[in-house]
């Protein structure tokens, strides 16, 4: 199944014969019987470049670092991947002129989740295998966020541009008991945070790492702030059935856009996930609940006429394109 242009859109070029060592998507995936969603929900994956996925999106074998340059483009002309989570962000900054080379591989309807640096997002540095060493300075530092984040990646993205995503890296127990003080300093920093950036409108999303702050003090902030909760399925976070209530409290009096990253399977750490899935080229632990729930949830934020966006990890059932070729088969049931 593929796209076709609308009435008065540019069909796209003729496409050019293969070179040695390009990309190309897999012609015969699963995949492709996928059921063709409405535009405005999107599913996608955490990255794109895992060798095991041939066959799945990719044709033939390729090493990860020719996935990671060439295999974006390939990944996007699978009609059901209509996002991706930009996670490489997160570990440091990067240049409008890169976002604009992402944003220049894939077709005018394809959106990104992207996160923030970890550079404004975790409240400690911490060394290379993540140990806390200091606290951080530019911890929730707005016009650090700006300059190095938010700028740039609405200058080379454009439209698009989907949810920007402030994981909160798992905080100190001194931070997390001052929860309310904590809340406060969230506020603080995200009302600093540009409303718009020429004729786009940043949608901001936070994730937590720390379940104690899942709160109705954090909803309310959150509503006030036109910040939307991005739902992280994750170890250190409460399993998705609670989330979707706190996200309901937020809701209360209108819904806004569905953010969900579908991080790991119910129970599991994720190096432990990691090591059981590779090389991701299959379901291992099916989770039917969690998927049942998200297609719910996404059917219901469409129906409110919002724009839904959900990624999936390796990690969340042994393979992200798998699991979403399942949870688009749910949510076109839900729709039905």
């Amino acid at each position: 199944m593929s796209r076709q242009p609308g009435l008065f859109e540019t069909p796209s070029p003729p496409k050019r014969r293969a070179a040695a060592g390009d990309v190309l998507p897999a012609s015969q995936s699963p995949l492709l019987e996928a059921p063709d969603l409405p535009s405005e929900i999107r599913l996608g994956t955490s990255s794109w470049f895992f060798p095991g996925w041939r066959g799945l999106v990719y044709e033939g074998v390729h090493p990860q670092p020719a996935l990671s340059r060439k295999g974006l483009a390939a990944y996007a002309q699978i009609p059901m991947l209509r996002t991706v989570s930009l996670d490489r962000t997160f570990y440091a900054a990067i240049s409008a002129m890169e976002y604009a080379r992402y944003a220049n591989q894939v077709p005018d309807d394809f959106s990104f989740v992207v996160k923030a640096p970890a550079l404004v997002c975790d409240a400690v540095m911490r060394d290379e295998d993540g140990r806390a060493k200091v606290a951080n300075p530019h911890f929730l530092d707005a016009a650090i966020a700006t300059r190095e984040f938010v700028v740039p990646c609405l200058e080379g993205l454009g439209a698009k541009a989907g949810p920007l995503v402030f994981q909160v890296s798992p905080l100190p127990r001194g931070l997390v008991t001052e929860a309310a003080g904590l809340v406060d300093r969230l506020a603080a920093f995200f009302s600093a945070l540009p409303r718009e950036l020429g004729k786009y409108r940043p949608l901001y999303a936070l994730e937590l790492r720390n379940a104690e702050l899942l709160t109705p003090r954090l909803m309310r902030m959150l509503a006030a702030a036109e910040v939307r909760y991005c739902v992280g399925l994750h170890d250190r976070m409460p399993e998705v059935e609670r989330q979707a209530m706190a996200l309901r409290a937020l809701d209360s009096d209108a819904p806004g856009p569905l953010v969900v990253r579908w991080n790991l399977h119910r129970g599991f750490l994720y190096q432990a996930a990691k090591q059981r899935y590779e090389p991701f080229d299959r379901l291992v632990d099916e989770d039917s609940e969690t998927r049942r729930i998200l297609a719910r949830m996404a059917a219901d934020a469409f129906k409110a006429k919002q724009k839904v966006w959900i990624t999936a990890n390796n990690k969340a059932e042994g393979s992200a394109p798998l699991s979403l070729l399942k949870l688009a088969g749910e949510i076109a049931r839900e729709l039905a």
